[in-house]
């Protein structure tokens, strides 16, 4: 039954009485929040968080303890069982740092995925640092001034200065409250020579950003996430004032923690037992930002990065993709041939729309449009291998909205659009996305095929039974084409190599 003919590549609209649910799986905790869209707001409906410590099991070669998967994978068969009765389109389930840290990271998120039951993406820390400010708006609707974002995670902490509802500025760097005591203070112990030995070596790290951010400045600054909370309720409880974090509340921390000498005698009111193991990485690091960037004092947000997702996945559902606005600017960017692009991209979604089943998931038409609109970014390297080229930039660039292995499949398709498809390129993503690969490729090389002289392509028809692509074709169109013609003939070949047999099929055969 075809399902989707026609429908524009944005999405379908989310209905008022859908939930919607976001899975942040961070380093030190995972959290999961569900919300029901009320005219035009989020409603939060139910929250859990549970510690869990992931990277606690970081080896250091990128091996993860059997310990840490297995609190891993009981919490999310836990997040799994309140999901059962959610729409899996409307669930976006992320991991961050450690996941990314991960030598084999398929080996964890195939059992992962399994437990929660619904698909988990991994995202850059850019791409992070985006989701944290867009969190951070839910609580704290933007005005006229620039702002900045801190948010201290259990292996990250990511820095965004924003504007509105945009982050302006973004960066990532790997040290967060369990990688920093862990780096610091491993065998327990705390002293005033470490902990200036400490920030000295943490602030070096933050020189790479840190002018370009006083210089862009900003009026109001935010801490987010579990570090940012603990801190503000902390300095509240010793110095009998508001949960804001300054100077001053923190040299109070600080000496406190050094006082007791070691991590295990840590004991400050407000202070709960999962916190004390990592406070003193969070206290640290957060010490090192004031000074490095010179806040002088931060608001402590209620919500961080699981309510971006939630707003992330409703604008994706609601023609308000972030993802599209980063496809334009992308072709902007690399000058890319707009009406050679719209060519391309017209003529594929015509051959998806005729082949397309409700077994689709929504998503394949737009990756399919945005790797039509794209294929060409290569050129701006050089003709000679341009999909090569093409398939690098969009897999190693920072592209905002989209997760890693979104991009994976997007470069993999855009690799594959022309000459002998590269196998190896397809086998190395992970299984889901290498059939959605595959069904997305012949679509974009016949797309491509049909645009080689920059002119549009005729009337195509196309149906598929099973692995059999028929394409029906005028006649007197391909007699007047030799070159097409030639190229489909090279192209039964090549598309062989996909598991498709391609037949052309002309309207007086």
């Amino acid at each position: 039954m075809r399902a989707r003919a026609g429908r524009p590549a944005g999405g379908q609209k989310t209905e008022d009485d859908a939930l919607l649910a976001a899975v942040d799986i961070g380093s030190n905790s995972f959290h999961m929040v569900v919300a029901r869209p009320m005219l035009g707001q989020l409603r939060i409906v139910d929250r859990l968080r549970e510690t869990v410590r992931l990277a606690e099991g970081l080896d250091g070669k990128g091996g993860l303890s059997t310990e840490a998967r297995g609190r891993a994978f009981e919490c999310l068969e836990r997040f799994g069982q309140r999901l059962r009765n959610v729409d899996p389109k409307c669930v976006r389930a992320i991991a961050t740092n450690t996941v990314r840290a991960l030598r084999h990271p398929q080996s964890f998120l195939l059992p992962a995925e399994t437990a929660l039951g619904h698909a988990i993406e991994v995202v850059s820390g850019r791409e992070e640092a985006r989701l944290i400010y867009l969190g951070v708006t839910h609580a704290n609707p933007p005005g006229p001034r620039r702002r900045l974002v801190v948010d201290i995670g259990g292996g990250s902490t990511e820095f965004i200065i924003g504007e509105g509802f945009d982050a302006l500025e973004r960066e990532s760097l790997q040290m967060g409250c369990i990688a920093s005591t862990r780096r610091f203070f491993g065998d327990g112990k705390l002293s005033p020579r470490r902990w200036q030995e400490a920030l000295t070596a943490i602030g070096a790290e933050f020189q790479q950003f840190a002018t370009t951010f006083r210089a862009l400045g900003w009026s109001e600054a935010f801490g987010s996430s579990g570090t940012a909370k603990a801190i503000g309720n902390l300095i509240a409880a010793a110095d009998g004032g508001d949960s804001d974090i300054t100077p001053r509340g923190l040299a109070l921390l600080r000496e406190r923690l050094l006082r007791a000498d070691r991590i295990a005698r840590i004991d400050m009111p407000g202070l709960d037992d999962e916190r004390r193991p990592i406070l003193a990485g969070g206290v640290l690091v957060m010490e090192a930002a004031f000074q490095a960037l010179g806040i002088e004092r931060m608001q402590v947000s209620s919500t961080a990065m699981r309510e971006g997702i939630l707003l992330d996945l409703r604008g994706r559902m609601t023609n308000d993709d972030p993802r599209e606005l980063s496809v334009n600017a992308l072709c902007e960017r690399y000058g890319l041939d707009p009406a050679q692009g719209a060519r391309v991209e017209s003529t594929a979604l015509s051959l998806f729309d005729q082949v397309a089943t409700e077994e689709v998931a929504p998503d394949e038409r737009r990756m399919l449009a945005w790797a039509a609109r794209l294929h060409e970014i290569g050129l701006a390297i050089a003709h000679s291998q341009y999909h090569v080229h093409g398939a690098y930039i969009l897999e190693h660039s920072d592209i905002a909205g989209f997760s890693r292995q979104e991009q994976q499949v997007l470069a993999a398709i855009v690799h594959c659009q022309r000459r002998k498809p590269a196998l190896a390129v397809l086998q190395a993503l992970p299984a889901r996305q290498q059939v959605v690969a595959r069904r997305l490729i012949p679509l974009l090389r016949l797309a491509v095929l049909f645009a080689r002289g920059h002119e549009d392509a005729p009337p195509l028809r196309l149906r598929i039974d099973g692995q059999r692509l028929r394409l029906g074709i005028d006649a007197g169109w391909l007699r007047s084409h030799p070159l097409t013609r030639a190229d489909l003939a090279t192209e039964q070949a090549q598309i062989g190599r996909l598991d498709y047999t391609l037949d052309v099929r002309t309207d007086d055969a």
